[in-house]
């Protein structure tokens, strides 16, 4: 199957929710919350997405996570991620309570197209305090695919996590995830990159930037956002229509994208120090706003 046909039939089966000019969605992938060992690379990153997060809850955002938002290649269980990172677990269960969590899967979530895997581990989970078995995220789906459609103009804004576009880390990725276990992890130790992964690859990240450009060009140049590489993308509404929100373990940083009043922008948060040495964690914007509307082709 090529990349057009994975990316069209992404965009085929997503889950289409509508939004409106005064819909406020944030936009993260690629965390990668592992279980706190020295190859989780989220531990670093983990105080400013909490506190980035808990922002968007009390600003009532909706949360789209772009897949790979926990590493299940160099992880054998989910629950040994959820112990390591349990606050940020219990904020998004917040966020899916009240219906404002969306999750597509990516290539080092892969497990959860398996609906099975994810009633046994993220429906519910074991609290040790209690000896009882508690709601996780009862019911919980993943796609590959979500459209933003919006209620007035019918613009569609396509999300995906971008591994579409990459043949091996699809299709292949259960050969990566052993490559990864078996040697990569612990060659991290040593500052080795993992060859398979196009954000440590430079070569890889172009081809799959072209792919989806392409695709995007062949489908009327629908506005389309995705994750994989890690590297943000914020294009100009003359130009072609590929966003990425990079990732949340840039080094002291996390990278999204905003969509409110009716505009995108391209946001980092990390930490800054003030004059008198107090460490604080603030929002910057990289790029934008810009209207949606502008990347609107009728």
């Amino acid at each position: 199957m090529s990349s057009r046909k994975r990316i069209s039939r992404a965009y085929e089966t997503a889950l289409r929710i509508p939004f409106n000019d005064h819909s406020k969605f944030i936009i993260f992938s690629d965390c990668h919350r592992g279980d706190n060992s020295f190859a989780d690379d989220f531990a670093n990153n983990r105080n400013i997405y909490f506190h980035a997060l808990k922002h968007y809850y009390n600003e009532g955002f909706t949360y789209c996570e772009l897949g790979d938002g926990d590493e299940l290649w160099e992880n054998l269980e989910f629950k040994s991620i959820l112990e390591a990172h349990k606050n940020v677990f219990e904020l998004m269960m917040q966020f899916f309570a009240e219906n404002r969590l969306h999750r597509l899967v990516g290539n080092h979530d892969m497990v959860y197209t398996n609906q099975k895997f994810v009633e046994k581990n993220l429906y519910s989970y074991f609290d040790k305090v209690s000896g009882k078995d508690k709601p996780l995220f009862p019911g919980i789906t993943f796609s590959e695919g979500l459209i933003l459609e919006h209620e007035k103009t019918g613009q569609e804004i396509l999300m995906i996590h971008g591994h579409q576009a990459d043949w091996m880390n699809y299709h292949g990725w259960k050969f990566n995830r052993f490559m990864v276990r078996a040697l990569w992890r612990q060659l991290q130790i040593f500052g080795i990159s993992d060859p398979t992964s196009p954000a440590k690859n430079f070569r890889e990240l172009i081809k799959v930037e072209r792919r989806c450009k392409r695709w995007i060009i062949e489908n009327n140049n629908l506005l389309t956002i995705t994750g994989h590489t890690h590297r943000p993308r914020f294009p100009e509404p003359h130009e072609i229509p590929l966003f990425n929100d990079g990732s949340c373990v840039h080094p002291r940083s996390i990278t999204g994208l905003e969509i409110e009043n009716g505009t995108i922008s391209l946001i980092k948060w990390g930490i800054s120090t003030t004059e008198d040495g107090t460490l604080r964690v603030i929002r910057k914007t990289l790029e934008g706003p810009e209207a949606l509307s502008g990347y609107h082709k009728a």
